[in-house]
């Protein structure tokens, strides 16, 4: 697979993005004669799907809640997930609609910059995630009690909070996460946690231009940032973490281990820790462009780094891929589940 993940774009630092998962991703692929320049040997168009015959894809707009959800065919129960994106507004429906190939339903949730949601993040509301989770929990395709949560980056705090503060959060990927709540304050039930801020005039400029921000937020074991932490350990269930050991967007494998200490301080020892050492930011679903440089939305329009080896990331996100649903399926079709504690 190779050939696909291996691609580059034609404009440089382009993360390729589909946005939707009802059309295939097509692929043109010619074969050239060296001697002969422009000379077409073949030529042939790889169209790579999304959906299994019978899937659903329905749009939600059910009170404040916005997204896609994704039903599996057949009768069900199927356990439930909410995937959630990162940085830049929307959603992402390929990881969703791939999940919900092996038997999950799925619900695609956007946070900001979405339909009428706000379009920037200058505040959340934890009630938004809580309606959305107990919509899952209550349809009657999803298997009770409990749902399941996969998130990467910026919303893996938000993940980290759902688990904390929410009931009905059986299993949480957290992918490339921070262990305190980023960039935006969060709101509870007159609850507030402080956002960590970054410092932008920590990015150090790399010898071909591209900004490396990953020194630039702020420590979050320092005394005056300890505010914005999430309290993990009030959570009832069980966590995976998957990190970047080449993550150039932050230190995602001190978070990740910050956050198994925290755990294992309070007693809680079945979480799951598994570290890509030479993969980077964007562990996303498998065979897609490797994203090494691009624009970020907390930085303007400046290139960063994210870093990672694109043969390695590529195997890290296959393996990845394969202990995502493995690790939520065990957990939430187990008979007995845990409720989160306020």
């Amino acid at each position: 697979m190779g050939l696909f993940w291996s691609m580059r774009p034609e404009m440089p630092h382009v993360k390729l993005r589909k946005r939707d998962a009802l059309s295939p991703c097509l692929v043109h692929i010619e074969v050239h004669d060296s001697e002969r320049q422009g000379h077409v040997l073949a030529r042939e168009t790889n169209a790579r799907g999304f959906m299994v015959e019978g899937l659903r894809r329905i749009p939600i707009k059910e009170g404040r809640i916005r997204g896609i959800l994704f039903l599996p065919p057949g009768p069900g129960p199927f356990p439930g997930i909410v995937h959630m994106h990162t940085l830049g507004g929307g959603l992402s429906e390929v990881s969703g609609s791939l999940l919900a190939n092996q038997g999950f339903v799925v619900l695609s949730l956007a946070f900001y910059g979405y339909e009428d949601l706000p379009k920037n993040m200058t505040k959340l509301d934890l009630e938004y995630f809580e309606e959305a989770i107990m919509f899952l929990r209550n349809l009657p395709e999803v298997k009770a009690p409990g749902v399941g949560i996969l998130s990467i980056s910026k919303s893996g705090d938000l993940a980290l909070s759902m688990a904390s503060f929410l009931t009905g959060v059986s299993a949480t990927v957290c992918v490339n996460g921070c262990n305190a709540n980023v960039l935006a304050p969060l709101h509870y039930r007159g609850m507030v946690i402080p956002p960590l801020l970054a410092n932008l005039n920590r990015a150090m400029a790399t010898e071909s231009g591209v900004l490396d921000v990953s020194n630039c937020l702020l420590d979050p074991m320092a005394p005056e940032n300890q505010g914005s932490l999430i309290p993990i350990e009030r959570a009832k269930c069980t966590f995976l973490f998957a990190v970047s050991g080449d993550d150039r967007n932050w230190k995602s494998c001190s978070y990740a281990e910050q956050m198994m200490k925290r755990l294992k301080d309070h007693g809680k020892h079945d979480s799951e820790l598994v570290v890509y050492p030479k993969a980077g930011h964007f562990l996303e679903v498998p065979y897609m462009p490797h994203c090494a440089t691009g624009m970020h939305a907390a930085v303007g329009n400046a290139v960063v780094a994210f870093g990672g080896d694109p043969s390695a990331h590529a195997e890290a996100q296959v393996d990845l891929w394969n202990r995502i649903p493995e690790f939520s399926g065990n957990i939430l079709t187990a008979k007995t589940s845990r409720k989160s504690t306020l």
